[in-house]
């Protein structure tokens, strides 16, 4: 049995809430290395021939089975590439726990780019879950850059949970997704920057099916002098229905920008997008801080309710 650091264990607890090894099908990576492989009888895991990445596939009628996919980084200066695919057989219902954490305290930059394919077949349900977590240093680089894309047969239903909360120096995030007939793509996303980190999300949906749905949630704060760009871009292509939604609270010396697009190809595609930026509004921290909290405790307060 792999024994874990100290740091690798508070990655590991941040990323997929690990306090042990967990059951069902998974893969550890550590410093670019699998250092942790299992399947099961339903879930195949499997190293692709370079090393970078994985393959990974889910039997038709599989049920409350789950796949965990961490990766950590705990070498100044590493910087690396993966590609993994994920098949998901018909009718088959599986989690995904996919986590990246980066700790430096080096002097060089340390970067990971995760680029994840999901190829989800009719009538199957995916819960994905993806947490992005850095510390060390403070002014030593922890960039984290994922890419997932989404391929989504009739009947499927894909749920996606993005968080990134914490110590990242940069970010560009990319989930694409085509949807045909009766498929449904739920994306709530939660982003968290300070100092002077940047973030940058941008979600692109195709809905090439009859009645297909996509609804996107985007929550994000901006503190110090960090910067956030978001942009979605939903494409009725005919008789569908679309919905993007960001709020974005912003503080001190940050900057937001938002940017929700639509295009309707279709008479019969219907699509909505809402977008909102602001500060905390200076009642909430009143109201908290005649409760005995200090202005610091009510912003954080207030941060952590609306992050959730």
């Amino acid at each position: 049995m792999v024994e874990f650091s100290e740091i690798e264990k508070r990655i590991l607890r941040e990323t997929i809430d690990f306090y042990e090894i967990p059951e069902g099908a998974y893969n550890f990576r550590i410093n670019g290395k699998s250092v942790a492989k299992k399947s099961t009888a339903n879930i195949d895991v499997m190293l692709k021939p370079n090393g970078k990445g994985l393959e990974i596939r889910v039997r038709p009628g599989t049920k409350n089975e789950s796949v965990h996919i961490p990766v950590v980084i705990s070498a100044s200066g590493m910087r690396e590439v993966v590609e993994n695919d994920f098949y998901i057989g018909k009718g088959a219902e599986v989690l995904i726990i996919a986590g990246c954490g980066i700790y430096n305290c080096g002097g060089e930059s340390s970067r990971h780019d995760g680029i994840h394919r999901l190829y989800v077949e009719k009538g199957a349900h995916v819960k994905y879950i993806e947490k992005h977590f850095g510390f060390g240093e403070r002014l030593s680089k922890k960039d984290i850059n994922p890419t997932t894309e989404v391929f989504a047969e009739p009947d499927s239903l894909v749920e996606m949970e993005l968080e990134q909360l914490k110590g990242v120096s940069s970010t560009i995030r990319i989930t694409s997704a085509e949807l045909k007939d009766n498929a449904k793509l739920i994306i709530k996303e939660r982003l968290f920057t300070h100092g002077r980190q940047t973030a940058e999300s941008k979600i692109k949906a195709v809905l090439i099916g009859k009645d297909s749905t996509v609804d996107i949630s985007s929550r994000a704060v901006a503190q110090d002098y960090s910067v956030q760009n978001f942009s979605s871009n939903i494409i009725g292509e005919g008789e569908c229905r679309g919905h993007s939604e960001c709020d974005a609270i912003i503080m001190d010396h940050a900057r937001v920008t938002a940017l929700p697009s639509l295009t309707a190809n279709s008479l019969d595609a219907e699509l909505i997008h809402e977008a909102a930026i602001g500060k905390i509004a200076g009642e909430q921290i009143t109201k908290l801080m005649s409760l005995g909290l200090t202005r610091a405790e009510a912003e954080s307060k207030i941060i952590n309710g609306f992050l959730k």
